[in-house]
């Protein structure tokens, strides 16, 4: 009888391969995740997608990951957590750069913006490179929106976690409490978040 071996084949086993899968799903991830940060930190305004990317990355970051999935996941899943983060934020983030943007073009139509910004115009104050004409208009005008929609995003997150610090110490400290305002249930974490936290 011929060996997988003898004959060339695979023999990785099946639990090194979930492990090399789950290794190029993470790798994919993390360059997924820089990409919109590297685009909105080249003058590039950012789009609702990246900047719920975005928003969800850093919630991640200072959450970790038991209590990010608890806010985020309605079972609880560390998995699928990241995914509905992303498309609970969508709308914030959308809202968040389009008040950027008409922000910033009041910002970039006022003639008086110098006096108030060290005698720097727009472009001076929010270029920050050596583009002329046009092109450091445009720059200008993407970064811009991008400090905004990075102040916007800073703001929301840090009343995520407010909200979900209040609401492991409610948890913590009357569990059948808890359980009687948000549900039994795995999603009752988050229910709590969504109820306390407040909108920047």
């Amino acid at each position: 009888m011929i060996s997988p071996g003898t004959m060339g084949l695979n023999t990785r086993s099946q639990p090194e391969e979930v492990l090399f899968m789950r290794k190029l799903i993470f790798m994919a991830l993390v360059i997924a995740l820089a990409a919109p940060v590297a685009a909105m930190a080249d003058g590039t305004a950012p789009t609702a997608p990246s900047t719920a990317n975005q928003t969800c990355k850093l919630a991640l970051k200072t959450l970790g990951t038991t209590l990010f999935a608890q806010t985020y996941a309605s079972n609880g899943a560390k998995p699928s957590a990241f995914g509905k983060c992303v498309s609970s934020t969508l709308s914030s983030a959308r809202a968040a750069v389009t008040n950027a943007a008409t922000t910033c073009k009041k910002e970039q139509a006022d003639l008086s913006f110098a006096t108030s910004h060290g005698g720097k115009t727009f472009d001076q104050f929010y270029g920050g490179n050596s583009s002329q004409g046009k092109g450091a208009s445009a720059n200008a005008f993407g970064k811009c929106v991008s400090k905004a929609v990075s102040n916007s995003v800073n703001d929301q997150v840090k009343a995520v976690v407010s909200a979900a610090k209040s609401c492991k110490v409610a948890r913590k400290a009357d569990p059948a409490g808890f359980a009687t305002k948000y549900g039994p249930g795995h999603n009752a974490f988050a229910k709590c978040v969504a109820a306390t936290k407040s909108t920047p």
